[in-house]
């Protein structure tokens, strides 16, 4: 290649003088040369002789020509370009300064103004290119240049021709669109259309790097960190460098959602929401660990793994055991359904203060919800000798349950009752039933159990009504139930403001909106703390709320000693309630104690057998303590119980890429 310049020289003799080399990279090599027509200095852009190959002349020149018509403050103009003897170049500005990768290289760590100055000024850039149909596919510190205090994006042209050409063509050249540090997955994963979102992505990583001093995703390899891009959760930059305001870390978080529909809709979008810098919130923090625990928290929330799950059981001796299946809504308002999911819950609660008995977990015994499944299958699967179901008609202010308990082993109906009561009666039936139930097995009640096996959260039918309704909200986790749950909390408190359940209930959704993207956490953390306070204060006993303020310490506030003091209350409250054990175990995760993070969701698991989340969340732990083999057993677990969760693909695909094995995990991925 030493013959290279002076090959390019002889061809370009009549209009450009070479000086120097600039720099090369994997597509092209940069000289500095003179304009002899103009009398000024210019960069040269030469393409690689075997990408011009693949390329091709016309189709370079075609691209290049749709590039060099955007003119734009922020774009590094074309002014020339062409073939000479067989080379494809085109010619740029010569700027003085120096490229943002060279600053970087200087500084890792941008001032936090500068940097959303620079993102802003790209992203002003993208935004007009995308408006004229050219998308970038390269965005990188190498290609934004810094001049005269501003951001200039440079080499718009190469990507187009590259994507024009085909992978037909460039398989034997090496070279693929994009840089894996800042590629999008759906360019990791060779997606065929790609748009202006894939630039944004890739802009958020370029962000992030100047915030944090790295790109979001590191890696051994290409192929490592393309993976990263396409499993990994985002580690959070204020873990990192707490000097980030709020706003801008969500902005950059939204950036880089794993889906371009869950991304800002435009460049300019985004520029716009790194405005709103707001203010760090004044709350003390604990140092910032590796940022690898609260990212993979919120993706394992995401996820979908809180759900409502509330005295669980294990396994055991079965004929000491039942499981109360959801109760059926009789009639036909579709309104009634979180009632009638409710009475469960309450009777699960209930049955699980009798001494000696194992009650079902919420999650497994709701697996059955809908499903036509005989009595005694699902006493063998959840290991249970009793199975209670039954059903719910309201109409107006009256209240018909019919309840059944029914021997899982034969079959035979051991009890059966109705009861026609007002409405508000709710917790009397419930404590009827659960009294009924405890006849029927001959099991004796302890004095305190004796006294209330049903103890009214409130005395507001209303109220509970209306704290059903958030329930059933909340377990559906997307934004729109999670606003309207908060919206059902919020009521019931406004008719009962003694009702603690409710402010646990508005703390979880508050928390959880926050945790999952849905709202900047600045703006309701300090509502979500506000409502478990509250909730403490009336009711200090409350499991539900001890485990909502380890959940805000944990995954809000990065307070790990307080959340785990917070969790152990909870569990010596009730050492069999499942995502107590679940947010123990990323508490582990975060203080580097993994064994003991393993066994907290074994723990979670064995409570919980046919909870989905609970499983995803143990094949998480396997591979995050490197266990890749147990956690690839673990994924196919779960694949078994639900081959459509989608998590279950990227346990299966992490797993499946630290043991080597590439082409499953692609397969896996495919599937998601």
């Amino acid at each position: 290649m030493a013959e290279t310049p002076a090959r390019l020289q002889a061809a370009l003799v009549a209009r450009y003088a070479l000086d120097r080399e600039l720099g090369h990279g994997g597509m092209a090599t940069v000289y500095l040369a003179q304009d002899l027509k103009h009398g000024r200095p210019v960069a040269i852009k030469v393409l690689r002789p075997e990408l011009a190959a693949a390329l091709g002349a016309e189709r370079f020149l075609r691209e290049i020509e749709i590039a060099a018509r955007l003119t734009h403050p922020h774009i590094l103009p074309l002014h020339d370009s062409g073939e000479a003897n067989g080379f494809l170049y085109y010619v740029m500005p010569y700027l003085e300064g120096e490229s943002l990768r060279d600053r970087l290289n200087r500084e890792p760590q941008l001032p936090v103004e500068e940097a959303v100055r620079i993102a802003r000024e790209v992203a002003s850039a993208l935004s007009y290119a995308h408006s004229h149909d050219v998308v970038h596919r390269d965005i990188k510190p190498e290609n934004i240049l810094l001049s005269g205090g501003e951001a200039v994006v440079a080499d718009f042209g190469i990507a187009r021709a590259i994507v024009a050409a085909g992978t037909e063509k460039l398989t034997d050249t090496g070279l693929a669109v994009g840089t894996p540090g800042y590629m999008s997955p759906e360019q990791a994963t060779a997606e065929a259309h790609i748009d202006g979102r894939a630039d944004t992505y890739a802009l958020g990583c370029v962000l992030y790097e100047m915030l944090a001093g790295h790109p979001p995703f590191l890696g051994t390899t290409a192929q490592e960190v393309l993976a990263r891009h396409t499993l990994d959760p985002v580690p959070p930059l204020r873990t990192i460098r707490r000097a980030v305001p709020p706003a801008v870390e969500h902005a950059v978080f939204k950036a880089l959602a794993k889906s371009p529909a869950d991304r800002f809709p435009s460049a300019a979008a985004f520029s716009e929401a790194l405005t709103q810098t707001g203010a760090p919130p004044s709350l003390t923090r604990q140092a910032a660990r590796p940022a690898v625990f609260v990212a993979a928290g919120v993706a394992a929330l995401v996820a979908g793994y809180v759900l409502l799950t509330r005295r669980p059981g294990s396994s055991g001796d079965p004929a000491r055991s039942i499981a109360v299946l959801p109760f059926v809504n009789i009639g036909a308002d579709p309104n009634n359904e979180p009632f009638s999911d409710g009475m469960s819950e309450e009777l699960i609660t209930a049955l699980a203060k009798v001494e000696g008995l194992r009650v079902t977990a919420r999650t497994s015994a709701f697996s059955f919800k809908g499903k036509e499944v005989d009595v005694r299958e699902i006493g063998n699967k959840l290991n249970v000798g009793y199975v209670l179901e039954g059903s719910v008609r309201r109409a107006g202010p009256r209240l018909r349950v019919s309840a059944q308990l029914i021997n899982a082993t034969t079959g035979y109906h051991l009890w059966s009752d109705e009861y026609d009561r007002d409405a508000g009666d709710v917790f009397a039936v419930q404590d009827e039933i659960t009294r009924a139930i405890v006849g029927a097995l001959r099991l004796k009640l302890s004095g305190a159990a004796n006294a209330a096996l049903v103890k009214p959260a409130t005395g507001n039918a209303e109220a509970h009504d209306l704290y059903l309704q958030g329930r059933y909200f909340f377990a559906k986790r997307d934004s729109t139930s999670l606003r309207k749950a908060q919206d059902y909390f919020e009521r019931a408190i406004a008719d009962d403001p003694s009702y603690a359940l409710a402010y646990a209930g508005l703390s979880d959704a508050y928390s959880h909106r926050a945790v999952f993207g849905y709202v900047p956490p600045h703006d309701i953390h300090a509502k979500a703390k506000q409502a478990v306070l509250r909730a403490l204060a009336l009711d200090s006993t409350l499991v539900e709320a001890h485990t909502s303020l380890g959940f805000i310490e944990l995954f809000l506030e990065w307070d790990w000693a307080a959340a785990g003091r917070e969790f152990d209350r909870a569990l010596a409250l009730d050492a069999r309630y499942p995502p107590a054990h679940l947010f123990r175990a990323w508490y582990f995760l975060a203080t580097d104690r993994m064994t003991d993070a393993v066994g907290e969701v074994q723990t979670a698991v064995r409570l919980d057998p046919f909870s989905l989340v609970n499983n995803a969340r143990l094949a998480s732990m396997l591979y995050y303590a490197r266990r890749y083999n147990e956690a690839l057993a673990q994924s196919r677990r779960l694949l078994e119980m639900d081959s459509m969760f989608f998590q279950v693909r990227v346990e299966l695909a992490r797993a499946y890429l630290q043991l080597g094995q590439c082409d499953e995990a692609l397969a896996a991925m495919k599937h998601a």
